[in-house]
């Protein structure tokens, strides 16, 4: 996902994620009745596939239960996704210049997220990246804007110019023609939100895969859940998998999702709020930590900065581990990721 993901929601297709459970590596055949079988689903949502396994209640109490957390998550969606007019997100980029608009409290919560991790990564991760509307990484519409238009939709690009008003409940852009682009940070408190209806309905044990963001909590079947990490040089071959259990979350950025070649360039969706072209320098990141709040938009913000800056930044987090892929192929492993992934520190 960018400093915010360019194409926010966009219609579903399967992505190749750096994050992928390994289910498989635990047998589904258990002595235990079939109606206490762990249950499993897909559906669309947020333009990926999210993907829920829920364990250790009877079958129909779990298959209520995933009913419910995906009618959370697809009620939060409504709200961030760009591509519905009626949207928050859309209403604001519509006011922009002209007036405040009233957000839900769940919209105002990400948008002072968004801010936060701005002010944290120096200005490497901005929501307002969303003006930058020349390009288009959609199947069939691949777009690279001419560079005189890059430049001047560039100075639409400020996060400083998104004022929230706690107090009145309102969200403004002060110049015409900004946009937001949450892609980059409203997916995992989406996730979040599943998981946290799932727990709300007595599910103990469950994970919830959405497009390689991957939330934990429990185990399966009495052993840790299983999460792999793709090689995004090769994205077909595994750096290592990770065991998780109790309440976890592992989270990817990268540029090998969403991308097209143009003029025998690598053009990805990621795009640097600074130039308002594709992040450079950096393949890869995935982020293992205890709560989403410790890690959104932590990984758009090391692409955007780059390999180095990108670890001096993760190294401020206390409780948060990562594997950063490089862009000369280099891989570095913070101490606890090196530890959790049974090799050296990089």
């Amino acid at each position: 996902m960018k400093s915010a993901e360019s194409t926010v929601f966009s219609p579903t297709r399967r992505r190749m994620a750096m994050a992928l459970p390994l289910l498989g590596c635990v047998s589904w055949a258990s002595a235990a009745p079939v109606s206490r079988a762990p249950q499993r689903a897909s559906r669309a949502l947020m333009g990926t596939q999210v993907d829920i396994v829920a364990d250790g209640e009877a079958g129909s109490v779990l298959r209520r239960a995933i009913d419910k957390a995906y009618a959370e998550m697809a009620r939060l969606e409504a709200l961030f996704s760009r591509y519905q007019p009626d949207s928050a997100v859309s209403r604001i980029s519509r006011a922009a210049g002209i007036q405040p608009v009233a957000v839900p409290a769940e919209v105002m919560a990400v948008l002072k997220t968004a801010q936060q991790m701005f002010r944290l990564s120096d200005g490497a991760f901005d929501i307002t990246v969303g003006s930058l509307k020349g390009w288009s990484f959609e199947a069939g519409q691949h777009t690279v804007p001419p560079a005189g238009l890059v430049a001047r939709q560039r100075q639409l690009v400020d996060a400083r110019r998104l004022v929230l008003n706690e107090s009145a409940g309102t969200a403004y852009l002060t110049r015409h023609d900004m946009a937001l682009d949450l892609g980059g940070i409203a997916k995992l408190p989406i996730l979040e939100a599943g998981m946290r209806v799932l727990r709300q309905q007595g599910v103990s044990n469950a994970l919830i895969n959405g497009g390689g963001d991957v939330l934990v909590v429990g185990q399966l079947q009495g052993r840790p859940w299983r999460v792999g990490l793709r090689d995004p040089r090769a994205p077909e071959r595994l750096l290592g998998a990770l065991s998780v259990q109790g309440q976890a979350v592992v989270a990817s950025s990268g540029d090998y999702e969403r991308y097209f070649f143009a003029a025998g360039k690598r053009e990805h969706h990621i795009l640097d709020p600074r130039t308002g072209y594709p992040t450079v320098g950096v393949h890869g990141v995935s982020l293992l930590a205890r709560d989403v709040a410790q890690v959104n938009g932590l990984g758009a913000a090391m692409m955007v900065q780059g390999a180095k800056a990108g670890q001096a930044l993760v190294a401020r987090q206390p409780g948060v581990d990562a594997l950063v892929v490089a862009g000369d192929g280099g891989a570095w492993y913070s101490a606890g990721m090196a530890v959790a992934l049974g090799r050296g520190a990089g």
